[in-house]
């Protein structure tokens, strides 16, 4: 955090998604704004402070990541090509492994070059607790290291390790030979329970409480991967502590049919009925919710995070994002470590989410430009349960700013009548971030970060990588057993139906 008083100058100021100052200026003091105005009446008023930014940047609020999976080497740098979920989840494990410490901070990294201050990183780890407490502990070293705002969300795997609720039923109908296989997925004696990782979050939840950028959330990884005990166990000791639950739900076809088939209804539903949605509850994806789901969803307070590269990518489909806007559900915007052009770019996920859900009628719904940004600012900052210190730039709020140059933006000519909000989420990239404060701290400058050297960092990266191991064993497990999971949906029974009947009816 900086105590230094600064300015910060801006050809355009946008104070939230709904207010933006033309030759604007912003007042900062040891890590909050302490004022927002015209540019000449706070460079009158405050005679020789230090200037950051210039007539030729926009200044924006921090970006929020509402949820992230810090791989640092993307799954297609490991060779490992985009298909349905349930079968990219296996082919993960063909990946070479490298310490999370280096895969992080090249992630943070990526994220500070396109604007994000804040991230909710969802981490789901397996192994013996002290495995499992040393990988976050690496992770969350770099975060501190690279100076970025995380909300960490610690999970472990209770169940289907192979298919959705029916680990059983799938090794029964394997063939012995891949039923030996298969069983390499499955727990061994040293994996911790679900105590053993309770006590570990207890544990980092105390060290972390006074850290200004590094809180401390579960992150059970859906409902299908826990128990309802475990989940309740967990909504518990997150009321207790005051922190915050991020999980996935509804992201493919197949864990839309495992709610019925597993609970008799839709899971978000059964969540309901669990008592565990709240506002302290949030979820990636959503793309299979239901009307009567979204309806449950808006009264409960619970939030979502719209991830619209991934579920592209995975074929999961197209979330009803108008309608949950339309119902009043708290909406952030979520990279989810795979973006559509692979680069972790957030103002393209930002122009993406515009174009994506316009519907093809003049009277049909679409978000608006203030739907997109409010998506990327103060959405994600209520999911991140800081709703009034995050997402917007007036005083008070934490001096989490960017500094985006417009040269390209805006060269040869643009209209002085164009609207600043729609003109920087149309044009802009992470090319174009120049600079990012959090805490009004600078992170990043001049499109780099100022904390640690980034090429040593990826250099470092790649030695590791080039050492690894191939795992061989792996790789065989995932190509003897993908076949006999891809029969094993197949034969759901919904598959003679088309499973975007329901969700074209709702659009």
């Amino acid at each position: 955090m900086s105590e230094t008083k600064q300015i910060i100058q801006g050809r355009w100021v946008l104070l939230d998604a709904e207010t933006v100052i033309s030759d604007g200026a912003i007042v900062i003091a040891g890590g909050l704004i302490e004022e927002v105005g015209n540019w000449r009446s706070i460079q009158e008023k405050y005679p020789g402070l230090p200037v950051l930014g210039s007539d030729k940047h926009a200044i924006l609020p921090g970006l929020v990541n509402a949820h992230h999976h810090s791989n640092g080497i993307t799954a297609l740098q490991q060779g490992i090509p985009d298909q349905l979920l349930e079968l990219w989840l296996l082919s993960l494990a063909k990946r070479r492994r490298i310490g999370p410490y280096l895969s992080t901070l090249l992630s943070a990294a990526r994220l500070l070059r396109t604007g994000v201050t804040a991230v909710v990183d969802v981490h789901s780890g397996r192994g013996s607790p002290e495995e499992f407490e040393s990988g976050i502990q690496e992770a969350l070293r770099a975060y501190n290291e690279a100076g970025l705002r995380v909300a960490y969300a610690v999970g472990m795997t209770e169940q289907s390790f192979l298919a959705w609720g029916e680990d059983d039923a799938f090794l029964a109908s394997l063939p012995d030979d891949v039923r030996r296989i298969a069983k390499q997925r499955l727990p061994d004696e040293e994996t911790m329970t679900p105590d053993d990782y309770l006590a570990i979050v207890d544990d980092l939840w105390r060290q972390y409480q006074p850290h200004p950028r590094i809180s401390i959330w579960f992150g059970p990884p859906g409902p299908q991967w826990v128990s309802d005990d475990f989940l309740i166990r967990i909504a518990n000791q997150a009321e207790a502590y005051e922190t915050g639950i991020q999980t996935h739900l509804l992201e493919s076809v197949y864990e839309k049919h495992h709610g019925p088939r597993s609970y008799g209804q839709p899971t978000l539903l059964h969540l309901r009925d669990l008592g565990v949605l709240s506002s302290r509850f949030s979820f990636a994806h959503g793309v299979w919710l239901t009307e009567r789901e979204i309806e449950v969803l808006a009264k409960s307070g619970a939030h979502v995070s719209h991830n619209p590269s991934s579920n592209l990518r995975l074929r999961a489909g197209i979330a009803p994002l108008n309608a949950m806007l339309a119902a009043g559900v708290n909406v952030g915007l979520g990279m989810d470590g795979t973006t559509l052009n692979d680069d972790e770019d957030m103002l393209a996920e930002m122009r993406l989410a515009l174009n994506l859900h316009r519907t093809p009628h003049l009277e049909g719904p679409m978000p608006s430009v203030l739907d997109i940004w409010e998506l990327a600012t103060s959405g994600g900052a209520k999911l991140f349960q800081a709703e009034t210190q995050l997402g917007r730039l007036a005083p008070s709020y934490a001096a989490d700013i960017v500094l985006i140059r417009l040269g390209r933006i805006t060269w040869p000519w643009v209209a002085p009548e164009a609207d600043p909000r729609l003109l920087l989420l149309t044009r802009s990239k992470a090319s174009d971030v120049d600079t990012v404060l959090v805490n009004g701290e600078v992170v990043l400058q001049d499109g780099k970060p100022t904390r640690f050297d980034l090429i040593a960092a990826g250099e470092a990266l790649k030695e590791a990588l080039e050492v690894s191991s191939v795992p061989e064993a792996s790789i065989d497990m995932v190509e003897r057993l993908s076949p006999y999971l891809e029969a094993h949906y197949n034969n759901w029974p919904f598959q003679t139906l088309d499973p975007y009947t329901e969700y074209n009816s709702r659009r």
